[in-house]
């Protein structure tokens, strides 16, 4: 069985140890649902789906229809990965020059012109139709009874409810379906969304198609119009999520780290984790300032060419195998000094070319990474009509800028920050893994991927560890668990030390390559859990 290492941080959570069936997710509601698909026989993606449309109804301020979706799925079957963009693109109506027309000089990020065609649904029913064992209706039985008869609000979800009051405050329908008494529910109150079990039901008897189609579509592009927006009808009905081809990096002792492509930022972590298998990162200890500074200003120089090249590769090139080639890694290893932080700026390769996550894995040996997101807080802050549906605003990570990669266009996918991670082991299935969270994900993948491999950390340690994230230029967040010894050294080395940022939320299932054994971390900064049987 595969050893792991012996770390202690502040977490009083033991992993969890299966061999039939594992879900990890962020609300314990929605963890249960996909455990029960997994007892009664559904596999992995069956119970994957069943997770994530109980989360758009108990985790609504992250989670919802209306959003946008990306999965690695591992088919047993087949012995290999899979890629699934299920993101939106912008509706075909809408320009740069149109934004800027209405006295914009970067994309709104509330309100209608961000909200960009939800694509979550139809990765349900790709995944389903590819690699699925159950019907939808009985996917949608549980998340559909919470939407009826209630469910208590978790805490961590209360705050983040609470924080999004003002938004919802501003649009008639989503005061009267998020703000039932006025305010956000407190923790433990029971929540119902008739209008949405409807909505799911709707789905649940005529499929996918009902969603993009008919009534419901009709109800989604006039609550956008009649805000000032340009989302149409016939933007939803001809939408379709693609199978892609995953993108990985081979790191070391056998390990690959695996992203989705472009439109999503997984490139970000596959280029920190280019840069950072350069250096002998395992014989510095975990707690000195060594390290913290090394994985910054990989995650720096990342960064910058991520933001730089990332968007639509249908509209733009996205020049992905230079980016990850070893030259390029070694061009961009050079800029790391040890003793003093870096003002990143992109690079020059040669050109040929609030969310929810959830892993489920079951007894057969396959394992989903799944995330979904309406972007911030409700998304748009927009919810379309009687459907209780609330909208997306992807869009406002578009660019405004003549000539940029991605700058906004008819029909194309924005830049998107969700992302889902993967990691094999000698080419088998190791590690199904996320770190949820805006801008705070690839630098989650990266601290936890190095965490889980070069230190042999166990899921749940992986999480518990204490995190940075990098904001912008030379400044970083630190949690308040890292000592003042290594505050006090990276600001000596030039970095702006601050307590602002937001650390993310993760959840990993790692499979033990002889025994078959399932063992899993959830994240302690959330109210999630990690169940199986």
């Amino acid at each position: 069985m595969f050893q792991f290492n012996t770390y202690s941080f502040p977490s009083r959570r033991s992993n969890i140890m299966a061999c039939n069936g594992m879900v990890a997710t962020s609300q314990p509601l929605a963890a249960q649902a996909g455990l029960a698909v997994l007892q009664a026989g559904g596999n992995a993606v069956d119970a994957a789906i069943a997770t994530v449309a109980t989360l758009c109804v108990v985790e609504p301020s992250s989670t919802g229809i209306g959003g946008d979706a990306f999965a690695l799925i591992w088919s047993a079957r087949d012995q290999r990965l899979y890629g699934l963009n299920a993101s939106g693109p912008a509706p075909a109506a809408l320009t740069a020059q149109w934004i800027r027309n209405q006295g914009h000089d970067e994309v709104p990020a509330f309100g209608p012109i961000p909200v960009t065609v939800p694509g979550s649904l139809r990765g349900w029913e790709m995944a389903l139709e590819r690699f699925g064992s159950m019907e939808l209706p009985a996917l949608l039985a549980q998340p559909i009874a919470y939407a009826r008869d209630g469910f208590p609000v978790s805490e961590v979800i209360a705050r983040s409810w609470r924080n999004s009051e003002e938004k919802m405050n501003r649009h008639l329908d989503s005061r009267r379906v998020w703000l039932p008494d006025g305010r956000a529910p407190r923790p433990g109150e029971l929540f119902r969304n008739p209008e949405f079990a409807a909505t799911l039901q709707t789905i649940a008897a005529g499929g996918v198609d009902a969603f993009y189609e008919g009534p419901i579509a009709r109800q989604i592009a006039a609550t956008v119009q009649e805000a000032g927006g340009v989302l149409a009808e016939t933007d939803l009905a001809a939408y379709r999520a693609e199978w892609v081809e995953p993108i990985a990096v081979d790191y070391r002792d056998g390990f690959t780290f695996y992203e989705i492509p472009p439109n999503g930022q997984g490139l970000a972590a596959l280029l920190a984790f280019n840069i950072v298998r350069g250096f002998d990162l395992p014989a510095l200890d975990y707690h000195t300032v060594e390290r913290v500074h090394l994985l910054l200003e990989a995650m720096k120089l990342a960064f910058v060419d991520a933001q730089a090249t990332i968007a639509d590769p249908r509209h733009v090139q996205v020049p992905v195998t230079a980016l990850l080639s070893e030259a390029y890694a070694r061009e961009r290893r050079a800029q790391i000094h040890m003793d003093q932080a870096l003002r990143p700026r992109p690079g020059d390769p040669s050109r040929h070319g609030d969310t929810v996550y959830l892993t489920v894995a079951d007894g057969a040996g396959n394992m989903v990474s799944w995330i979904q997101s309406l972007y911030m807080g409700f998304g748009s802050g927009l919810t379309a009509g009687s459907t209780g549906v609330q909208l997306q605003n992807r869009g406002a990570n578009f660019s405004l800028t003549p000539g940029h990669p991605n700058e906004v266009a008819p029909g194309k996918r924005p830049y998107n920050t969700i992302i889902p991670g993967f990691i094999t082991r000698e080419g088998r299935p190791w590690a199904s893994f996320g770190v949820m969270g805006g801008f705070m994900q690839p630098q989650g993948h990266l601290q936890v991927g190095v965490n889980l491999v070069d230190y042999g950390m166990d899921p749940q340690a992986a999480l518990d560890a204490p995190r940075f994230q990098w904001l912008e230029d030379q400044e970083v967040s630190l949690e308040s668990s890292f000592s003042k010894k290594i505050r006090r050294s990276l600001a000596a080395m030039g970095h702006r030390v601050r307590d602002v940022g937001y650390y993310g939320g993760g959840q990993i299932i790692v499979r033990d390559p002889q025994s078959g054994v399932l063992i899993a971390g959830s994240e302690p900064r959330n109210d999630g859990t990690a169940v199986g049987y």
